[in-house]
């Protein structure tokens, strides 16, 4: 598939109800990664939906996605098989959400599952050569989305992520960077993870099976083998580990031309940073 393909043009291979188990998995598994991830989801529509809304648009004097042009377009990085798109798109009735996500299996998921004529599965590798090119975008993005995705990128990716972001973004649009960033501070970076850890023990987070289980119970699916990466796919690239503190991606977003930048939800190193175009 290449990176303009969208899947909600094509039949699906994987059965709704095949879709349906491996999706709930998958947010299950994500569970022990991300702490309140549902919670930090809700924050990330509600800063989208507010920054986005009509009078928003109307202060820009941006389209306010009325009947007589296009309603507004938004981006979900990473997305996995697209919970996240899949809350945008109900949240916002007159949007087009992309769920953009290097891994055939997991839009494929993804596709058969929320599939909406709202919501396109689109693959692509972030913060490749021309990755925003290969979306098929025709205007201006209104928003762009992620959650615990960017962080395995390099410092100078990164850069260039927020800079290529920054540049489709319309006046007044807003990236919403949902991941682990640390605090500055090496002491409170050291006691806001031990709270993470703290409350995910509270709330059985680390009895999720992990990314590896879910991965080898997938391979084992027969429904799935013509989806599961092959050896001379390129795939994701690997982690950099690079684990910038909030000050850093602060910096990187303002030179990439972002305004106004901060955190709108916290708990631990778990942290919704939003950025302004």
């Amino acid at each position: 598939m290449s990176g303009s393909e969208s899947t909600a043009s094509r039949v699906s291979s994987v059965s709704t109800a095949t879709a349906a188990h491996w999706v709930e998995r998958w947010e299950c598994q994500q569970q022990r990664y991300a702490v309140d991830r549902a919670e930090r989801f809700t924050v990330i529509a509600d800063v989208v939906e507010h920054t986005t809304g009509a009078p928003a648009r109307a202060r820009t004097g941006v389209r306010t996605g009325a009947r007589g042009g296009p309603g507004r377009l938004v981006l979900d990085l990473g997305s996995g098989p697209g919970a996240l798109a899949a809350l945008l798109a109900d949240r916002l009735p007159d949007a087009e959400v992309l769920a953009v996500d290097a891994d055939p299996l997991l839009l494929e998921l993804g596709r058969a599952h929320y599939g909406s004529a709202r919501l396109r599965h689109v693959q692509a590798l972030i913060g490749a050569p021309g990755w925003l090119d290969g979306l098929g975008l025709d205007r201006p993005l209104d928003a762009a989305v992620s959650t615990t995705a960017l962080h395995y990128l390099s410092e100078d990716a990164l850069r260039r992520v927020y800079r290529d972001l920054a540049e489709r973004l319309c006046p007044g649009g807003v990236l919403v960077n949902g991941d682990h960033i640390a605090p500055d501070s090496a002491g409170i970076r050291a006691l806001a993870a031990d709270i993470g850890r703290r409350h995910c023990e509270r709330n059985l987070a680390f009895t999720h099976e992990d990314w590896a289980s879910w991965w080898s119970g997938a391979a084992e699916d027969p429904e799935l083998a013509a989806l599961l990466p092959r050896a001379d796919s390129p795939g994701h690239p690997p982690c950099s580990s690079a684990d910038l503190p909030v000050a850093a991606h602060t910096a990187l977003l303002h030179e990439a031309g972002f305004t106004h930048v901060g955190t709108v939800w916290q708990h631990g190193t778990s942290r919704v940073l939003a950025a302004l175009r």
